[in-house]
Parts: C-alpha cells; sequence; structure tokens
C-alpha cells in the first residue's frame, strides 16, 4: 500500500531524472517486456529491484533533528535511496534509460509518482482470467510434491482463493494508476501476437529509435531468470516471442472475475 507523501519530496532533484515504470500485476509478462527492451542499445531494463522493501529508519532524536534541519523528511531519504539504486544500475550498465518492472510497482504508483515527477509509464495489461491461471500454476507446481491433508478438489479450491486473493487488489491498482497517471497501454496478447508493431509504439513513447533486434530478445544477455527477480519459468527462458493464449469469451470469464475484466478493458 502507498503511504502518505511529505510534500518535500515532490521538487527533489533525481540522479535519474525520468525513469521508466511497468506497472502491471504479476503473471502478465512484465519479464518478457523487460528482455524486450533490455536488448535495445539505450534501455537497461533488469531484474527487478523491489524499491518498495528497502526503508530508511530515522531512529534517534539527534538524527531527527539533523534531517529536519536539513528538511529531509524519512519519506524523502527513503526516495533518495531509491534514486540512488536507480543511478547505480544505469551507470553500470552504459546506456540511457532504465526501466523499472516489479509487480510491486502497481500498489505504490502513489510514492513513485511523487518520488519521480518526471517519470514515464508503461501500464501492461493482460486478461484476468489468464493472470488468475498462471498464478495458479505456480502455486500448484509448488504444492506438487507435498503430501497435504486435503481432497485434490479442495486443494484446486485453495489455490484458486490464494491467487485471486493476491491479484484482485493488484488489479484495482492498475487500474487506479492509469486513471491518474499518463502513460503507454501495452496489453500482453498485443506484445506476442504484433510485437514490431508494440515496440514500435513503445520506442516512439520513449523516444529512441526502433531497434529489430528487440523482436529476437534471446540473443542477448538479460542476467539471471529466478525466483524473486521476475519469471524464471521455461517459457521466458527460451529467448523467443511466442504467442498467447486464446482469450476467453465473455461468457467463459467467471463472475468474481467479471469486474476486473471491466476495469482494463476486457469485457
Amino acid at each position: 500500500m502507498d503511504t502518505p507523501v511529505d510534500a518535500r519530496t515532490e521538487s527533489a532533484p533525481r540522479l535519474v531524472e525520468s525513469p521508466v515504470f511497468v506497472i502491471s500485476t504479476v503473471r502478465s509478462g512484465s519479464t518478457l517486456l523487460r528482455c524486450v527492451l533490455d536488448t535495445h542499445s539505450q534501455v537497461y531494463a533488469g531484474h527487478e529491484m523491489h524499491l518498495g522493501g528497502f526503508r530508511v529508519a530515522v531512529e534517534t532524536p539527534p538524527a531527527v533533528a539533523a534531517a529536519d534541519e536539513m528538511g529531509l523528511s524519512a519519506t524523502e531519504l527513503e526516495h533518495m535511496l531509491w534514486d540512488r539504486m536507480l543511478h547505480h544500475q544505469l551507470q553500470a550498465s552504459g546506456k540511457s534509460i532504465l526501466v523499472e518492472k516489479t509487480p510491486g510497482n502497481a500498489g505504490m504508483w502513489r510514492r513513485i509518482s511523487a518520488c519521480w515527477p518526471h517519470a514515464k509509464y508503461i501500464f501492461l495489461l493482460r486478461h484476468p482470467l489468464h493472470v488468475l491461471d498462471s498464478l495458479a500454476e505456480i502455486f500448484r507446481g509448488q504444492l506438487a510434491d507435498r503430501a497435504l491433508p486435503y481432497s485434490a478438489q479442495e486443494v484446486e479450491e485453495k489455490i484458486r482463493t490464494s491467487a485471486l486473493e493476491q491479484i484482485s487488489p493488484m488489479i484495482g491498482a492498475v487500474a487506479e494508476a492509469r486513471a491518474h497517471l499518463d502513460g503507454i497501454t501495452v496489453r500482453y496478447e498485443d506484445l506476442t501476437n504484433s510485437p514490431e508493431s508494440v515496440t514500435k509504439a513503445l520506442c516512439e513513447y520513449l523516444g529512441i529509435p526502433w531497434e529489430a533486434a528487440m523482436l529476437e530478445y534471446g540473443s542477448h544477455d538479460h542476467g539471471p531468470f529466478r525466483m524473486f527477480l521476475g519469471d524464471w519459468h521455461e517459457k521466458i527462458s527460451s529467448g523467443v516471442i511466442q504467442p498467447h493464449r486464446r482469450l476467453p469469451s465473455p461468457d467463459e470469464v467467471p463472475e468474481d472475475l467479471a469486474d476486473h475484466c471491466r476495469a482494463l478493458g476486457y469485457m
């Protein structure tokens, strides 16, 4: 969840003035998108940075007094840390544009927009039913070798419930961010079906020339694919943009997903 933002953060100078943030749920294809973008000669799109997990605490009265004298709130100190982390990664890459794609960005879009007033946003959408199915598949794999005191049907129900509980607030956050922030919307289905036209639109938004190499992300090294840093499964490791699943018809969408589909424009 976003926390209140001190007004002083809005005009603070940044080392990375205009980073690009992908706003999406989990299992929406953000690792594919970041690999495609990272293939561009001017774009660094590294592993998930999980900025919201890094905190700054002003713990002693003298430290509080010092921070106050400098006009620095704990929130702004945190923002300075985040900015420095992005700068560190961008400088090491030797590129000029940084893309950060942690799915948790959706839940902290207010903090991000306050920290970087000149940030750019890519709203990455995927049909909620496929997001749910993909996350449930991961949960199912994690439970595959465990002895559980439930029937197979009960396990499936619990998996689906857990997956829905995780994606519901994220879908709401993505929809809310789209309503308040300027950016470009990319649908996973379009990215996988028409990668050339989508990547050209992304390059135009970022103000850089399109490069055909983006369509062959497997020809470049994008760092390790492992848990907590993005998708790590076989499909992303293939290095090939693969077709999306068939989109469900409206009558195939479960009732508890209908509002989510409408929020993202899939109904």
